[in-house]
């Protein structure tokens, strides 16, 4: 199998680049797609007739599978870091098998019981957006190619949901056999992608030249990031916290939120969705073409300060009537996606380009990625405890003006922060680079 690997790639080498860019940002888009439906597929069920202790069995369902995901999210900022480069196809099919099989429990083991098989579920799953993007990152294309991967968390949200619910309204398949269902109809372009993404040619010296190698990093390395680049990281953690729970809030509960506000077509979901993946892929694509690692970093800060301005606005609008019910979901997706979308792609990225760190994003990704679900978690529990008497739609819209306005900030901060290190950085090379030339001409005057 190894020697198949190697000659797969060699082939795969001669291939015209971008032809190669294409097969890899397909691939990653179709793994990730795949994986959602193993993921994603349960939240398309309302499951109104059950409560447990008085909270919808659906919010059980969430909080158990949302925590499980974390957990692997927490352990990933060692694993990733350290190991995610080695045997990532193999990884990647065992996680989501066992994330199947807990699908299968969830189907024959009934209610409430079935909520451990949700957790079972979620504790793999967290784990492959670092072995899928390992693939992606460190090249001089990573800013299409993480592009193309990261619109399947909106595409794949709205498509498996519509799929999902097709299997429920058209099929009459129960809701509790459709995850595993849904899951069924992905294994083949799962394998497939996964298998493309395995012959890819690794980054070449253009790409280490122009993004850093990317090489593992351990606990020492990781503690002296963290310290390097703290302020600006922390003001970006709780921007990504604030951003993935809204984000969830909508994703896990998006059936929820469109019934609230009056729309129940089971189309919806894809429609909506697939125009904001759209739009976003386009705006990150056109980062490409900035070289200068600098004003590519400044750029993801402003698309991330108009993501949150626009879904503020927005709701505004939509509270003020100004704008319809679809309009205001279709905007307020797409200023979610343009915070949140980066992060997942580009911006350690970019970061750690501009500061030629040779360390790798899975690391910092996944401190970021732990500390979001664990917020979302936290949130969850707030809200079904009784604290905020709301449906889910009121419960958004407040959750949107609250986030956009501290996240706005917040980002700004972050850019202030990250551009004045550069500057700093830039003087202390130009001082030593005067102190060596000084030193230098002064010992040739001595000889």
């Amino acid at each position: 199998m190894d020697k198949l690997l190697i000659y797969g790639r060699r082939l795969a080498a001669k291939l015209p680049f971008p032809l190669i860019t294409l097969i890899t940002a397909l691939a990653a888009f179709g793994c990730y797609t795949s994986m959602y439906a193993f993921r994603k597929a349960f939240t398309a069920g309302t499951y109104d007739e059950l409560q447990l202790w008085g909270i919808d069995y659906k919010v059980w369902l969430v909080i158990a599978q949302v925590f499980g995901y974390m957990l692997s999210k927490f352990y990933c900022i060692r694993f990733i870091a350290e190991k995610g480069h080695s045997r990532r196809a193999p990884k990647i099919l065992l996680l989501i098998g066992i994330s199947w099989l807990a699908l299968l429990g969830f189907a024959l083991v009934p209610a409430p019981y079935n909520v451990v098989c949700l957790f079972v579920n979620g504790l793999p799953l967290g784990m492959i957006w670092g072995l899928v993007f390992s693939y992606l990152e460190g090249r001089r294309t990573t800013e299409f190619l993480g592009a193309v991967m990261s619109i399947s968390l909106v595409f794949a949200s709205g498509f498996v949901k519509t799929i999902s619910r097709i299997l429920i309204q058209d099929q009459h398949i129960s809701v509790w056999w459709m995850p595993f269902c849904t899951g069924l109809l992905f294994v083949v372009p799962l394998l497939i992608c996964t298998l493309l993404l395995e012959l890819v040619p690794p980054p070449d010296a253009l790409d280490q030249k122009l993004r850093t190698v990317r090489l593992p990093m351990n606990a020492a390395e990781r503690k002296k990031f963290l310290l390097t680049y703290l302020p600006g990281l922390v003001f970006t953690v709780i921007v990504y916290i604030m951003f993935t729970v809204l984000r969830d809030v909508r994703d896990n509960f998006e059936v929820e939120i469109w019934a609230d506000i009056g729309v129940t077509d089971k189309n919806i979901y894809a429609q909506t969705d697939s125009v904001i993946a759209l739009t976003v892929l386009l705006l990150l694509s056109l980062l490409i073409l900035v070289k200068n690692n600098m004003k590519a970093f400044t750029l993801i800060h402003i698309m991330i300060i108009g993501g949150c301005l626009l879904a503020g606005l927005a709701t505004w609008l939509f509270q003020v009537a100004v704008i319809s019910n679809v309009v205001w979901m279709s905007l307020t997706g797409l200023g979610i996606y343009l915070v949140y979308i980066p992060y997942n792609a580009i911006f350690f990225e970019r970061l750690l380009a501009t500061f030629r760190y040779s360390g790798n994003i899975g690391f910092i990704m996944y401190v970021a990625d732990s500390s979001g679900y664990l917020g979302s978690v936290a949130v969850l529990i707030v809200r079904e405890l009784g604290f905020l008497q709301l449906s889910w739609g009121h419960f958004f819209i407040r959750a949107v003006l609250v986030t956009a306005s501290l996240a706005g900030i917040l980002a700004g901060l972050s850019l202030f922060y990250f551009r004045h290190k550069q500057k700093k950085l830039q003087a202390g090379k130009a001082a030593a680079g005067d102190y060596i030339l000084t030193s230098n001409t002064t010992h040739t005057s001595i000889i």
